[in-house]
């Protein structure tokens, strides 16, 4: 139980430690049948008794009555959810004095007599439990019910009867009370914290073209699929912005945020653009001003969802959290200036060094636009890298306007920068640059390298947020369609210092691994419905995020065998190839009555013909496998693709092999 308000003390104490109702409660003999009411949708769950109705009045309200009409039911436990504002969905509902304000209210009833008022907090969901009883016209009545949050909305479920008919409802009503649960992921949370950042990725163009002419543009916004989409077209939001603008950050929420590039030394608000709606409005955050010749050049997110904003001398420096509402600034003289190499680049008319980037070890990557040179600051210490860190592969022309760290859909890392007329992904440990797409871009926004996962709970949140020398792996487990948390699933870590055991998720589908740095860790996940998880994870240094995903079987989902793989021109299985086989064979097993159609691939040398009657051969290597070890081969189809459907470039060999592979389609049964 949290601690009670202040100003309310001595009536709350009262309260928490006595019943303070008209005489002992009545206890009916409970009813020996029960039945289960669950909404999916709203993801909750209760019991009631036999012989009571259900009554749906509306999408948002359900009773669940005695007596054989709703309008003159004897006793009614009724549900309700709503959302909450959107100025208190990132609050704290219990932090804004639930208990004073319902106290308010009873105590303004005729003859109210309050028997219950205490509250609860559980991770993500918050609870007030009530009791109390008043006067109304056809007597007196009795009132018992649960106030929760989760997510952003608040639900309730209340009895109510005449404390007359208490000897015949008064024990079932507290019991379908009491028997209220959530039961599932129901709607998706409204709260920043508890999104999930895509892995789509924005930019700011630059230009665009008009009448075969480019002109300045700043208000376009380039989409793409992932940072390994680069190279393909984009999606374009024309003139999204209602401003011309310099910076763009992505929040958790898939939303983008953005300033104007005005140089007004004046309080700016922060724009916030939907690309999913396509629609945008002004938040109520407002940066402060950015001094005179100044303008916000760059913005970025960093693992928390915080997004940052720095103008172009870098001397100032501001974070804005929308899960807590809140505008701070991180500093107001620029780091870098006592970095013993500054000279060198901070002469006058030098070029800016103020747009970058942000890791999840807090450090803060800048690029010095006039060579592609990038500069490394500790986000938390305010101190600078000891050495600038210069690329080979970039023009010399200048003009580098941002750097932005992100994470494809394979687990791969990439720093990608912003430069002349072009973008290029920067192989940190080589220290050489790569040009992966042409057009010029003021800002480029993402934050899939983060991989946020739910509001921790309070047990853990503040380990999941400490910078450790260990390493600590917070993750959630989800359903791979619908990234919805999956709380029933049962997994189970094998590494050094892993406890044994099958450890149990959060009411938010959420695990906290505490292990070492640099090992690898095996992972077995595995829920009734869905295909089992059993990979490796090499834990980073400190806190990091990872979420496991389980595919569900459903007709029509299809999978890949990633280890499923064979000799070159050959239907010849690899050694490796061994777990995968084992583990589709475990899954055809269990679930006898799953059919499956094997998809084969092949790389793309050769001549194409030739090769789809090597993908064929290849399936039937496969199935002929899973029939020796006991599957009825009624259960499996085939098809062979060749080389049309790659999974990775063709250009060398490292590629190609992957391209060389097995699949697998759920095609009915389970």
């Amino acid at each position: 139980m949290l601690p009670i308000p202040d100003g309310l003390p001595a009536r709350l104490i009262m309260l928490l430690l006595a019943l303070l109702a008209t005489g002992p409660l009545v206890r009916a003999q409970q009813p020996a049948e029960w039945q289960t009411f669950t909404d999916a949708r709203t993801g909750y769950q209760l019991t009631y008794p036999h012989g009571w109705q259900v009554h749906e009045e509306e999408a948002s309200a359900m009773s669940f009555y005695a007596g054989p009409t709703w309008a003159a039911a004897p006793a009614v436990v009724r549900f309700t959810v709503q959302p909450l504002p959107a100025s208190r969905v990132n609050l704290s509902p219990l932090a804004l004095g639930p208990l004073d304000s319902l106290w308010q209210a009873l105590t303004a009833l005729p003859q109210a007599q309050v028997v219950q008022l205490e509250q609860h907090e559980a991770g993500a969901v918050q609870e007030v439990r009530y009791e109390y009883t008043f006067a109304d016209s056809a007597g007196r009545s009795r009132v018992l019910g649960r106030r929760l949050w989760r997510g952003g909305y608040e639900f309730q479920v209340e009895y109510r009867a005449a404390t007359t008919q208490e000897a015949s409802y008064l024990a079932a009503g507290r019991q379908v009370v009491k028997s209220f649960a959530f039961a599932g992921p129901g709607l998706p949370s409204r709260r920043y914290a508890d999104q999930l950042c895509d892995e789509k990725l924005y930019g700011i163009a630059a230009l665009r073209t008009h009448d075969g002419i480019w002109e300045d543009d700043c208000r376009s916004i380039h989409e793409w699929a992932g940072s390994a989409s680069l190279a393909a077209a984009p999606t374009v939001h024309r003139n999204a912005l209602p401003f011309q603008s310099y910076a763009l950050a992505k929040g958790f929420d898939n939303c983008l945020y953005s300033v104007t590039k005005s140089p007004t030394d004046q309080p700016e608000r922060v724009y916030r653009y939907n690309p999913g709606t396509r629609r945008g409005e002004y938040t109520a955050w407002e940066l402060p001003a950015q001094g005179p010749g100044n303008v916000w050049i760059s913005a970025a997110t960093d693992r928390r969802g915080d997004l940052y904003f720095q103008t172009s001398d870098a001397h100032l420096l501001v974070r804005v959290s929308p899960a807590t509402d809140s505008v701070a600034v991180v500093w107001e003289a620029d780091p870098l200036r006592r970095a013993a190499y500054y000279p060198a680049i901070g002469f006058a008319k030098a070029g800016t060094h103020a747009n970058f980037g942000l890791d999840e070890t807090g450090t803060l990557y800048e690029v010095y636009s006039t060579d592609g040179a990038l500069l490394k600051v500790d986000l938390r210490t305010q101190q600078p890298a000891p050495e600038l860190f210069p690329l080979d592969g970039l023009p010399e022309q200048g003009g580098y306007s941002d750097v932005l760290l992100e994470q494809d859909n394979t687990g791969r890392r990439r720093l990608l920068l912003a430069g002349p007329k072009s973008v290029f992904e920067v192989d940190l440990e080589h220290r050489r640059a790569t040009r992966v797409r042409r057009g010029t871009y003021t800002d480029l926004a993402g934050c899939s390298l983060f991989r946020p996962s739910a509001t921790p709970p309070a047990a853990t949140a503040s380990a999941a947020l400490s910078v450790s020398a260990g390493a600590e792996w917070l993750g959630r487990v989800l359903d791979a369609v619908t990234l919805r948390p999956l709380p029933q699933a049962q997994v189970q870590f094998m590494g050094p210092g892993a406890p044994a055991g099958i450890r149990r998720l959060t009411a938010a589908g959420e695990f906290l691994l505490t292990g070492q740095p640099a090992q690898l860790y095996q992972v077995q996940a595995q829920l009734d419905g869905y295909v089992p998880a059993d990979t490796t994870f090499r834990l980073p240094a400190g806190p990091s995020g990872q979420d496991i995903v389980l595919w569900p079987l459903n007709t029509g989902t299809t999978l890949r065998l990633d280890n499923v793989q064979f000799e070159q021109g050959k239907a010849v299985l690899l050694p490796s190839s061994a777990p995968d086989l084992n583990r589709l064979l475990a899954l055809m097993v269990t679930n006898p009555q799953l059919t499956i159609e094997l998809r084969g691939h092949t790389d793309n040398q050769g001549d194409p013909q030739l090769n789809v009657q090597l993908s064929e051969q290849r399936v039937a290597v496969v199935k002929a496998y899973l029939v020796s070890h006991g599957v009825a081969p009624e259960r499996i189809t085939g098809l062979g693709l060749g080389g049309a459907e790659p999974r990775a470039s063709n250009n060398q060999e490292a590629t190609r092999r992957l391209n060389r592979r097995v699949e697998f389609r759920i095609t009915g049964g389970r």
